[in-house]
């Protein structure tokens, strides 16, 4: 089974579909990674990269801030480019 990604910023939805990982840039340089049936989470998002997993295909998308939020097995990522 495969986790919902929707990744959006204030001005577009960037990405919604079915992800197999997504890595994003927590607190104090310390990326983390969810996978399916991660425990639900809210934290914030400091300047990085967030890289997600798609069919195999690695995407990345740059960000200076946002927040992530796990749960059900629904990721959501609000972030400013």
């Amino acid at each position: 089974m495969r986790m919902t990604l929707d990744i959006f910023t204030p001005e577009q939805t960037v990405f919604n579909g079915k992800a197999e990982s997504v890595m994003v840039p927590g607190k104090n340089d310390k990326p983390f990674v969810i996978l399916d049936s991660h425990a639900p989470i809210i934290s914030v998002l400091e300047k990085g990269t967030v890289k997600y997993v798609v069919n195999g295909c690695d995407f990345e998308l740059n960000i200076s801030r946002g927040f992530v939020e796990v749960r059900k097995n629904i990721v959501t990522v609000c972030a400013e480019l």
